[in-house]
């Protein structure tokens, strides 16, 4: 749903931004994918893919910070047409280099494995399976084909599934369980995993009945950190923008923290300033300010 982005919110971003150096190698910009730098219909405005070659030419560090896998990752740097770079995958548990002269066996063609975390979720996969029992469940493992309990609807998971019994889904090579209610509003199936309860791991609802659990302890910033570091940056030079739940931690995190105009109350609260919808541009007007 799109919201107004008034004047008082453009002037609002423009204060939050003042810290940031400018486009440049002093600069990370950790960008979401979906509902942020393309559209939930997967669409890409023309004027974000500039602002974001932009930067790149200009030697920012712009870093995809996504809950998808590599393979749905990577279809987005294709539609960007982004050079080599650094990813991060299944919201934080995955980091990879975008690397064309790439060819380990085991992985998506063009990418190298920097880092993951796995755990085991046979616990959460017996708690969501014996109270939402007609929920689709998937297993991303840190390499090779996804493990599902049934196909998710049309066009919604990228790379290869494989059908497997639902007593046989769990592994300790697990990044990400993925738990998916079609017959579900976002809200209903936020409502059915606040009355299980699931402990020791972290997880988020997504805009759809769609929720995402991961390792204990590992979100978007907790990899992003660990980037941050390597390139030896202050906390003040970065820049994270998103819209969902998975990236409440992100924006707390990062220097400068926007969200997008559509996003719920929670991801604004997380974030310094607000830009607009993804519909409206609401990235490339951050990333302008900054060129």
């Amino acid at each position: 749903m799109k919201t107004e982005f008034n004047a008082a919110d453009k002037a609002r971003l423009n204060s939050s931004m003042s810290g940031l150096p400018p486009a440049g190698p002093e600069l990370l910009v950790a960008l979401d994918l979906d509902g942020t730098t393309i559209g939930h219909d997967t669409s890409l405005s023309p004027r974000v893919k500039e602002a974001i070659h932009a930067h790149l030419e200009l030697g920012t560090h712009v870093v995809l910070a996504t809950g998808r896998g590599v393979d749905g990752m990577m279809l987005v740097a294709e539609q960007l047409e982004l050079p080599d770079g650094i990813s991060v995958c299944a919201n934080g548990a995955l980091t990879f280099a975008r690397d064309s002269k790439a060819n380990e066996p085991e992985l998506t063609p063009g990418t190298r494995l920097l880092d993951y975390v796995t755990f085991n979720p046979a616990t959460e996969i017996e708690i969501v399976n014996a109270n939402i029992p007609e929920a689709i469940l998937a297993v991303e493992p840190a390499w090779g084909p996804r493990r599902v309990s049934a196909h998710f609807p049309a066009g919604e998971l990228t790379g290869e599934s494989v059908v497997t019994p639902v007593d046989k889904l769990a592994g300790n090579d697990a990044t990400r369980l993925t738990v998916r209610a079609p017959y579900l509003s976002a809200e209903e199936l936020q409502h059915r995993i606040d009355e299980i309860g699931l402990n020791g791991v972290e997880y988020a609802i997504g805009w759809t009945a769609w929720l995402d659990i991961s390792p204990e302890g590992v979100t978007k910033a907790t990899a992003l950190e660990k980037l941050r570091r390597q390139y030896s940056l202050p906390i003040s030079s970065i820049l994270a923008v998103g819209d969902g739940n998975n990236d409440i931690e992100m924006l707390e995190w990062a220097g400068t923290g926007v969200s997008m105009g559509d996003a719920n109350g929670k991801v604004h609260d997380a974030a310094n300033a607000k830009t607009a919808s993804v519909e409206d541009d609401g990235l490339a007007i951050v990333l302008e300010n900054l060129l």
